[in-house]
């Protein structure tokens, strides 16, 4: 490997520190089986789920807490044999997985990157500064920022497949077992990471001033900071303004010395395809290429399409007595802890906005579809209602045609943070749940080609599905079969046995 070059910068000799409050984000679990205890390791943005308040409010500029230190704890016997490959060959034993020989060469690169990160001591990070005014260059310190990976640094893995190759579970296993000597480490949904990211940029520009900067630098040092082992979930970059960041983000952070792992629908040369100005992108796949193991995760076994029993979790149509039993749930979660009965219209603070709950509990709540999906709300409205409850009560769903395109885009959404975040779903809807989105008479309708393909993928039927005019890109069309998949799976015993942290 090529020395390391460096470039110089300033560090002005006080701090300018601005508090950004970290938006927990959201993740996902496809194992076929899922023990409550391991639901800790499924938050997204924090390190981990015992951490003080200190790790929520983090510094933009400032020096790295005192938790971030390159403490390297000893692990203790028991917990030193806490392997990939020994927590995958026990979930097969007990039957919560079957044994597939290709997902065991994946979870032996797991174990690999696993033995190499037990003896990583990352760099130590240096501070960057907040300006580049000439005053600033004139009265402080010079500092060395790197400008290659640190060559004791191991390549970071980028696992991609179709749905139902078992990414997420992988994902979740390996961060389950990173050696206890990784001390700052994260896990998050790539949605949920750029939300976070996007708001970081917009402080530094804030901190920045009138003379403005390089905004990138300054928060890659600080997720650096936080986490020398980061884990992606569903990576995936579709628009320009992800793209211009994730190039110059990725970057800084291996150049720092974070090791990545990441789980994606697409190989690298598939990012962004036909993107605005793809080929300012292009550096960054070719940074994943050189810079990461990308592994190929499709087997031939779909773990979706193992039969689960159904639950009773979604009710139609919507009548009197679809009506009571669905109360008579609500009522009987709720009910206890008596010192946490329902209250009426709780708010909710995200971005500015309010998000009124018309009845919840501290763990449980109960919105009307035109609640959620009728008003503007966005992903990151959803991320925050499934952060706050584990357990979510939908009445009243109708059948969307293209004249309710946007309530459809949001239902979506809402079905996409819910799967994510392993929340509990509990639907009344005027037709099957998962043929809300169908066409009035759709069996006049021939399934598009895309949509065929795509439900093949998903291991998906007409019956579970039905067809859909107003979806026609290539990435509506993706998420709308999805959706359908997603609704199916969360109706299932297992999934109403294991979701919901309420």
């Amino acid at each position: 490997m090529k020395p390391a070059r460096t470039i110089l910068i300033s560090i002005p000799p006080r701090r300018l520190t601005v508090n950004v409050r970290h938006r927990p984000g959201i993740s996902t679990l496809s194992a076929p089986r899922v023990t409550r205890s391991s639901r800790r390791f499924n938050s997204s943005l924090a390190v981990e789920p015992n951490s003080s308040s200190r790790n929520v409010e983090h510094s933009l500029f400032g020096a790295p807490a005192s938790n971030m230190s390159n403490h390297r704890p000893q692990p203790t016997r028991k917990e030193s044999t806490i392997t990939p490959m020994s927590e995958y060959e026990k979930l097969i034993e007990t039957g919560v997985l079957r044994g597939d020989e290709h997902q065991t060469r994946i979870i032996q690169k797991l174990q690999d990157l696993h033995d190499k990160l037990v003896d990583y001591n990352p760099p130590k990070i240096p501070e960057v500064s907040p300006s580049n005014s000439l005053l600033s260059r004139l009265f402080t310190r010079e500092v060395q920022i790197p400008t290659t990976p640190p060559e004791t640094a191991p390549k970071g893995l980028y696992l991609y497949g179709d749905v139902g190759t078992g990414k997420t579970m992988l994902m979740d296993l390996f961060y389950k077992t990173l050696p206890r000597s990784v001390t700052r480490k994260r896990r998050v949904h790539f949605h949920a990471f750029m939300i976070d990211v996007h708001k970081r940029v917009h402080a530094a520009k804030i901190a920045m001033g009138f003379n403005g900067g390089d905004p990138i630098l300054p928060v890659a040092r600080d997720l650096a900071n936080e986490a020398c082992v980061l884990c992606f979930d569903e990576f995936q970059v579709t628009d320009i303004a992800d793209a211009m960041i994730l190039r110059r983000l990725l970057e800084s952070m291996v150049n720092f010395g974070v090791v990545c792992v990441m789980t994606s629908n697409r190989h690298p040369d598939d990012l962004y395809k036909n993107g605005i100005q793809r080929s300012s992108f292009i550096p960054a796949i070719e940074l994943l290429k050189s810079q990461f193991d990308v592994t190929d995760l499709d087997s031939g076994t779909d773990y979706r399409r193992i039969p689960r029993a159904l639950s009773h979790v979604y009710y139609d149509p919507i009548t009197p007595e679809n009506t009571r039993e669905i109360d008579k749930v609500f009522n009987s979660l709720t009910s206890t802890d008596p010192s946490d009965p329902p209250i009426h219209n709780r708010v909710l603070h995200t971005w500015g906005r309010e998000i009124v709950v018309p009845e919840s509990t501290s763990k449980i709540a109960k919105f009307r579809f035109h609640d959620l999906c009728g008003q503007p709300l966005s992903a990151a409205d959803y991320l925050e209602v499934t952060k706050n409850f584990g357990t979510v009560f939908l009445l009243d769903v109708p059948k969307m045609g293209m004249d309710s395109k946007d309530m459809a885009r949001r239902f979506i959404t809402f079905i996409d943070a819910c799967y994510e975040s392993k929340t509990k779903l509990f639907v009344t809807s005027e037709v099957p749940v998962y043929k809300v989105f169908s066409d009035e008479d759709s069996g006049s309708k021939p399934v598009s080609d895309h949509l065929r393909t795509v439900m093949d993928d998903l291991g998906l039927s007409d019956q579970a599905v039905g067809t859909s005019s107003m979806f026609s890109g290539e990435e509506e069309v993706f998420a709308f079969a999805r959706a359908c998949s997603r609704l199916v799976q969360m109706g299932s015993k297992e999934w109403a046995e294991t979701a919901g942290h309420g």
